[in-house]
């Protein structure tokens, strides 16, 4: 088979006991090959012997994951069968709450999504909000027309902090009277299913693990552009999640010290510099709006970004200064972190896009300090505005599909 459809998939172990993760690092290959792939070429690619891709492979065809799809030629002998994925097999929910807007998404076993649903967020009451998901959650079922039988679980995507043990969302900035709302337990009794709870920042790490295009083992740096501005790190492969699973709350960093005045006493910290809001009342103060333009923050968010691409001088300065401080934190994260690429991504990022991808690769190679060993690439995320609702059910498939090293672990 070609030396690139094996690079960086995982690779199988031929010890006793280890069914379960051959079976997902057989799983995994055969996904990430949408031209599907042979037996033959399964136990080249994963290191497992014939015997055992033969095993998972009978397992998998009768549990309708996957499907033979037609013989190919390659070389001498009888012709191969190829076995492909088969994506309406399972399916899973994806949930991202943010302050200003709940993005639903059905997700199929490749990643692709079936439907979605966009509503704002209802009066901050927690009871209200895990209704209108519950609701929300049974009407993009019904429009998909998918047996519920076939879906997984629902991943839910919420800022932090969190109690990942518990379930609970703890105190968010921007979602008043959030205070330990057990929301994983909430929605599961609303809905009936099982319910996984993830930060969005991870959540979104996740999503562009699972749907883009580099290699799974490649580690990055994922920043995350919503109504607050969170960070994540893939490394190997794998979401680094933090020992209390809220790795990425950057919100406090410096970067600008003689910017705004911050609630933790600092001044120019990322929150009160880099997030929407902040961006939009550093607009105003430079006379970017005039009276009578609309009162909402996100409606003169992309009133600014649209002055912008539209060559507004007052606009563009705005957000070329706010790249330039994006890129101070990125700088410090990478320099720590050492990781192989950046990505940006988030509810906001579509139209920060055209300014900070001009903007912010050349000052960050400036400021790395690993630039005389490798480029940093800076690229935006393949997945789109919603990335943390794609992130939260990739999150749920990624549970059941994705070989981990943890599985290799045997019990006494």
């Amino acid at each position: 088979m070609d030396q690139d459809k094996t690079m960086g998939m995982r690779r199988g172990t031929n010890l006793p006991r280890m069914g379960d993760f051959n079976q997902s690092v057989i799983l995994e290959a055969i996904r990430r090959a949408p031209a599907g792939l042979s037996r033959i070429e399964l136990a080249d690619a994963t290191g497992l012997s014939a015997q055992t891709v033969t095993n998972i492979t009978r397992r998998l065809l009768d549990d309708e994951l996957i499907a033979e799809a037609g013989r190919a030629i390659n070389g001498p002998g009888k012709p191969r069968v190829i076995l492909r994925l088969v994506a309406e097999s399972r399916y899973s929910i994806g949930v991202h709450l943010d302050p200003a807007v709940i993005t639903l998404v059905l997700l199929d076993l490749s990643g692709a999504v079936v439907r979605r649903r966009v509503m704002r967020t209802p009066a901050k009451e927690p009871q209200l909000i895990v209704q209108t998901m519950a609701q929300a959650i049974e009407k993009l079922i019904a429009e998909s027309g998918v047996d519920r039988e076939a879906i997984a679980g629902v991943g839910v995507a919420a800022p932090g902090p969190l109690d990942a043990a518990k379930g609970t969302v703890i105190d968010p900035p921007k979602l008043d009277g959030w205070h330990r709302v057990p929301l994983r337990a909430a929605l599961s009794e609303a809905t009936g299913f099982g319910v996984t709870l993830e930060k969005d920042t991870t959540a979104a790490a996740v999503g562009e693990l699972w749907t883009g295009q580099g290699p799974p083992e490649e580690s990055f740096l994922f920043v995350y552009l919503g109504t607050g501005i969170g960070a994540a790190l893939v490394r190997a492969g794998d979401p680094i999640r933090g020992s209390s699973r809220n790795f990425g709350e950057v919100g406090h960093i410096i970067v600008d010290p003689d910017g705004p005045s911050c609630a933790c006493g600092a001044r120019g910290c990322v929150e009160v510099v880099c997030t929407p809001q902040a961006i939009v009342e550093q607009a105003e103060r430079a006379g970017v709006f005039a009276e009578g333009d609309p009162a909402g923050v996100e409606e003169r968010f992309t009133l600014l970004c649209e002055r912008a691409a539209e060559g507004g001088d007052a606009a563009l300065a705005v957000l070329r200064r706010c790249a330039g401080h994006l890129t101070v934190l990125v700088a410090a994260l990478a320099n720590v972190l050492d990781v192989d690429r950046v990505v940006l991504g988030g509810p906001f990022w579509s139209r920060l896009e055209p300014v900070y991808l001009r903007e912010i690769p050349d000052a960050l190679h400036a400021r790395s300090a690993t630039r005389a060993v490798h480029t940093l690439p800076v690229d935006g995320t393949v997945v789109g505005d919603d990335v943390g609702a794609v992130g939260a059910a990739c999150v749920v498939l990624d549970s059941v599909l994705t070989p981990r090293a943890a599985d290799l672990y045997l019990e006494d």
